[in-house]
């Protein structure tokens, strides 16, 4: 099998290992979503310093489907030559580039702006009630992120994945939580299905046919009242026929209780997925310690590795987990002499 710093390729996509690093908000995007300096550092440094897929933070379809309005967006025009420049700093150093098309629902903090979900209610006291979106209106967000994909692609990102889980409106409308519709976008499984299909036929009608298609999803609720696992297989056996190509497999979200949090353990989650729905999985969750991360990917657990904090704690952390391992891990510029 593989190891961690080996190549990977899935249609069009070529990775020179299989270090991702995970999408995290970093809340310093202009009122109007755009970027700035902050994100060309951020993003570029970790380029730099080794990873193999670069994965641009939950980036807004619409303006109030940002999770607050410090975070990116891609409902404009105006926005892609930004995140065009995120892009060009990475692919100098061997870093290919991904962005995650994002509605945050309920869980929107963007002030002014009427929060929206499958149903009128909420679990977690912080936010708003949200207005239960009509079905003229879900049409229009899966038009927002058809627009949004078609314009990742003019930014010219590698590939691009679907936020489907920690509680956001894909989340919203798969769980039997919080979509307590009556109508032919709640009730069953089949029709819990129908908005997040209905997103990644969009996504897919825009990008290129060799860009494959990523969906971040919560693989199990934490919570009865939730679906479970077997259900999460079943729903990505509907993602994968409507046009997914990977699985990225997180967990949690629509209720306020976090599990017992230990390096590895959403790992399971990638691995039954991958085993039984056939398609490759990304893990995720504490990864960052790399004879860990070798041993998921090397087991056949999961095809690439993503990593968060660990990356926010050390943008060269690729480099010295591959050190670690006793591999060669080159380094761009004087950098390579000295480290």
């Amino acid at each position: 099998m593989p190891g961690l710093f080996d190549e990977f390729a899935l249609k069009g996509l070529n990775l020179k290992n299989r270090v991702m690093m995970s999408p995290m908000c970093q809340y310093h995007a202009e009122p109007n979503g755009m970027a700035n300096d902050w994100h060309f550092l951020h993003y570029g440094s970790r380029a730099v310093g080794g990873v193999g897929l670069v994965m641009v933070e939950a980036t807004g379809v619409e303006s109030r489907g940002r999770i607050t309005s410090a975070d990116l967006g891609i409902w404009s025009d105006d926005h892609v030559a930004g995140l065009a420049r995120i892009v060009d700093l990475c692919r100098p150093y061997g870093a290919k580039t991904a962005i995650q098309l994002a509605h945050a629902g309920t869980k929107s903090e963007v002030a002014d702006e009427p929060n929206v979900a499958p149903s009128s209610l909420t679990r977690f006291e912080q936010y708003r009630t949200p207005h239960a979106l009509t079905e003229s209106e879900i049409a229009d967000i899966v038009e927002a992120f058809r627009k949004g994909a078609e314009r990742a692609v003019a930014a010219g990102f590698d590939t691009v994945e679907i936020h489907g889980a920690h509680g956001y409106l894909i989340n919203q409308f798969l769980s039997p939580i919080t979509n307590r519709r009556d109508d032919s976008y709640g009730g069953s499984l089949e029709n819990r299905l129908r908005f997040p299909l209905e997103v990644i036929r969009a996504v897919k009608a825009v990008i290129p046919d060799d860009m494959p298609l990523l969906m971040r999803v919560s693989s199990v609720e934490y919570s009865e009242d939730g679906y479970s696992l077997e259900e999460m297989v079943e729903m990505a056996r509907q993602f994968k026929e409507a046009g997914v190509d990977m699985i990225d497999c997180s967990s949690g979200g629509n209720v306020p209780i976090r599990p017992d949090v230990y390096p590895g353990y959403q790992v399971p989650f990638a691995a039954t997925i991958r085993r039984d729905v056939g398609l490759p999985t990304v893990a995720v969750g504490r990864l960052d310690h790399h004879s860990l991360a070798e041993e998921v990917v090397r087991s056949g657990r999961a095809d690439l590795v993503a990593i968060g904090t660990g990356l926010l704690k050390d943008p060269y952390l690729a480099k010295h987990m591959a050190e670690q391992m006793g591999i060669k891990l080159e380094m761009p510029g004087v950098y390579g002499k000295f480290f």
